[in-house]
């Protein structure tokens, strides 16, 4: 048997030939042998708790009230971001709040508009 890669987007060995492409049973990504890089780059997409996709300048809606770390404070539902820029990591929002000055959120607190 020959020695495939693993699937570049969810990591399954189970990967398989079909004609020039190789396809994942688990997760049923195709790819080009020699373009992983290329896809997983491709489907980085940062989505709010609705599904929509976020880009940076959107503006986005709190949905939770959410405790700040470091201070007593709340950030309430409701309060509006301007301007988000999207980021690398756990926290995916980089913004500036009035009131609170820089922050960063999850996108799944959030909604755009």
């Amino acid at each position: 048997m020959e020695n495939l890669p693993n699937c570049p987007v969810c990591g399954s060995e189970y990967t398989y030939e079909d004609g020039n492409m190789l396809v994942c049973p688990e997760c049923a990504n195709e790819w080009v042998l020699g373009a992983e890089a290329e896809t997983v780059e491709a489907e980085k997409v940062v989505k709010d708790a609705n599904g929509n996709v976020l880009t940076d300048g959107d503006s986005v809606t709190v949905i939770k009230d959410l405790k700040v770390k470091g201070s007593s404070s709340v950030l309430k539902i409701g309060t509006k971001v301007k301007s988000i820029r999207l980021v690398e990591g756990d926290h995916d929002i980089d913004c500036k709040i009035d009131g609170f000055g820089p922050m960063k959120l999850k996108s799944e607190f959030v909604k755009k508009g």
